[in-house]
């Protein structure tokens, strides 16, 4: 369904996503935090990064997630899918991404959380919980906005052309919950999704948010704060651990 709602273009945001981390390099033990990644697309992204492009083959990535069938579909393709490589470097495990208890302080290099955040009650926590396990110097990444079509992914970022704005308004409201009708067979929860992009931060407030929480950002609103991606219906977020 994501496929079909974004024209692949789900696909192309990930790959970007793990592309601006660049995580990985030769012995680094890196450990890599996925939260909401229960069927480990971000995940197995960072491990084929840092193997194949920094030649790191000590990274792990521990993917966390709430909704233990998501955690099962990526937990097959390490077992009986394309993604046996990885058996070993990456872990699925259930968790509540406002706590996180089982994980200890200050011991995460690299903590991401793509299409995911909107899922939460409270962001605030998310970000709190977030920065106590990482370590000083360690990295927050946020990939946030319109999934179009997936009912799990209710998150969304702000488009900044006002013309393609008012274009992307009209599919939202008209076309997605007649595509979702029709494909998935459930226009109302369609519907929902596209009354979220109303509720979501702004991309300035997220960052705000951010900051809050203790992490610096990479730089200020319209230098850096955050990065937008096609027109501003996905943004990336990024804060340090000072």
């Amino acid at each position: 369904m994501n496929d079909i709602m974004s024209l692949y273009a789900h696909r192309l945001w990930k790959d970007h996503f793990v592309r601006t981390l660049n995580p990985g390099s030769p012995n680094s033990s890196l450990k890599i935090l996925d939260v909401a990644g229960g069927t480990g697309d971000i995940a197995f992204r960072m491990l084929e990064h840092a193997t194949d492009l920094n030649h790191d083959d000590t990274a792990t990535v521990r993917v966390v997630d709430i909704n233990e069938n998501m955690l099962k579909f990526g937990r097959r393709k390490v077992q009986k899918g394309d993604m046996k490589k990885w058996a070993g470097r990456i872990e699925f495990t259930q968790g509540n991404a406002e706590v996180l208890d089982d994980i200890a302080g200050e011991s995460i290099d690299l903590y991401t959380i793509a299409f995911g955040i909107r899922n939460v009650t409270h962001i605030d926590r998310v970000l709190d919980s977030a920065y106590r396990v990482l370590k000083p110097g360690g990295v927050f990444a946020c990939l946030v906005g319109d999934v179009w079509g997936c009912t799990d992914c209710k998150e969304f970022s702000k488009p900044t052309n006002p013309i393609f704005a008012s274009i992307y308004e009209r599919y939202s409201f008209t076309l997605l919950p007649l595509m979702g009708q029709i494909v998935a067979g459930d226009r109302d929860a369609y519907q929902y999704l596209v009354e979220s992009i109303q509720k979501f931060p702004k991309q300035e407030d997220l960052a705000a948010m951010i900051e809050k929480a203790g992490f610096q950002l990479p730089g200020r609103e319209d230098d850096g704060a955050w990065e937008n991606l096609t027109g501003g219906i996905v943004a990336i977020h990024r804060g340090i651990k000072v």
